[in-house]
């Protein structure tokens, strides 16, 4: 079972391809084997929450928060590490501004 925070490897397919290639995820939430993640990218000049390797990260990496999908528990590898607590907050407090604005 995998919890909101984890960071992990998982099987990611890219918007633009149908390529699969292991990538780093954050885990929103997990339910019922579906697990709902947010895509990780090292391009630091993409818009979103910044992931640092002082936090665990194996280099300076951006949350994307714009590159939200499922994928099967099975598509995961391993747990890398676990965001802190303020990072969490930060992540999900984004997360519902940008569904706030949904309701404008």
């Amino acid at each position: 079972m995998y919890k909101p925070g984890d960071i992990v490897i998982a099987q990611v397919q890219f918007t633009d391809t149908y390529e699969v290639k292991k990538r780093p995820a954050l885990v929103l939430f997990e339910e019922c084997g579906n697990v709902v993640v947010a895509g990780i990218t090292s391009n630091l000049k993409m818009k979103g929450i910044p992931l640092t390797k002082a936090e665990g990260a194996i280099k300076d990496s951006v949350i994307k928060l714009n590159y939200i999908f499922t994928i099967s528990s099975s598509m995961i590898s391993k747990v890398l590490f676990h965001v802190n607590k303020n990072k969490k907050h930060m992540i999900f407090h984004e997360l519902q501004n940008r569904l706030n604005d949904l309701n404008k």
